[in-house]
């Protein structure tokens, strides 16, 4: 009988992380948070409730830094998150080392101050949307549409076509489903909605707060186009630039973060593997949550796909007790 493969497990390095924060603390004058989302990790509605846990922990302060790497996800759970922030603490100021992308620039957009060093860049935050209805990729799994990509369509039909008075949606409904468009456009009113209402929690000028969530809506050709420093500060933010020390230092923390949510594959054969990597990391001084996928891969022939079994997948909880570093399930449904 073929024994069964080891399931790889990536680390948790809670006391080095913990020291890392301890020096950032020290070094800005104020309690330090982070929130690290590995590349398949995102932004998500189960963060909030995550982030409760630990600002509950934490208790309520004046000041509050929060180091932000993400590549983006749900607008939503942005909002939240910056609501709850602005609950327990008068003046949030965005740490940003690297990659704060989409959702995640929203998330920064709640803070009074976005401190950012020479790799750090936010993004534009046009929405793009992953619908039932949505178009297949070559995997057979749904690919996300944007109301710019739409919108560059349309105009390019119009400018290049050669049939006057076409019209052109009898063949984009060929390869996009109505209702897709519909929910796209929705959605692109819903993230200046957004943008302005997180942007009303310390800019009193609405005026200010609209202009801004409209530029970074609809002023940029690609989504993922790279704000830098002088670009965030001609947007309108009050961003800064990081200093030496204190970057450093943010990117010591995202090394050990990597080293946490590096990919734990276990390859059981060319059809099936286990996954066990760990995708979104928050943590404060004396408690670690993170969210650590656990479950099977099975490739399904017929459906051109890939479908999870033994979905084991939670949140994990690691703190300090009696002198042992202590890690249990956070239930969280």
């Amino acid at each position: 009988m073929k024994a069964k493969a080891k399931i790889n497990k990536p680390p948790v390095l809670f006391s080095e992380t913990q020291k890392l924060l301890a020096s950032l603390e020290k070094r800005i004058g104020s309690p330090v948070i982070a929130y690290w989302d590995a590349p398949n990790g995102s932004v998500c509605q189960d963060d909030v409730v995550t982030f409760y846990a630990l600002l509950r922990h934490m208790g309520p302060r004046k000041k509050l830094a929060i180091f932000l790497k993400s590549d983006g996800g749900t607008g939503t759970a942005s909002l939240r998150i910056v609501h709850l922030l602005r609950q327990y603490c008068e003046h949030v100021t965005a740490l940003v080392p690297l990659n704060c992308v989409s959702a995640a620039t929203m998330i920064a957009l709640g803070a009074d101050e976005v401190r950012m060093g020479p790799l750090a860049y936010l993004s534009a935050v046009d929405t793009s949307l992953t619908h039932d209805l949505s178009p297949v990729d070559v995997n057979n799994n749904r690919v996300s549409v944007s109301l710019d990509e739409l919108t560059r369509i349309l105009n390019l039909w119009r400018k290049e076509g050669k049939s006057e008075g076409a019209n052109p949606y009898a063949a984009i409904f060929n390869h996009i489903h109505p209702l897709v468009i519909g929910a796209v456009d929705r959605s692109s009113s819903l993230s200046i909605r957004l943008c302005t209402e997180i942007l009303s929690y310390h800019m009193p000028d609405k005026k200010r707060a609209e202009r801004i969530s409209k530029k970074l809506n609809s002023d940029y050709p690609w989504h993922s186009y790279p704000i830098t420093i002088k670009e965030a500060q001609r947007v309108g933010l009050n961003a800064t630039e990081l200093d030496q020390t204190t970057n450093d230092l943010l990117l010591q923390l995202h090394e050990l973060y990597s080293e946490m949510g590096q990919r734990a594959l276990t390859d059981y054969d060319e059809s099936n593997y286990h996954d066990n990597e760990i995708l979104n990391i928050i943590e404060g001084q004396g408690l670690q949550l993170f969210y650590q996928s656990d479950k099977d891969w099975h490739y399904r022939n017929e459906e051109r796909r890939w479908i999870s079994l033994n979905d084991n997948s939670s949140w994990r909880r690691v703190e300090r007790k009696g002198g042992q570093i202590v890690q249990s399930v956070f239930h969280l449904r």
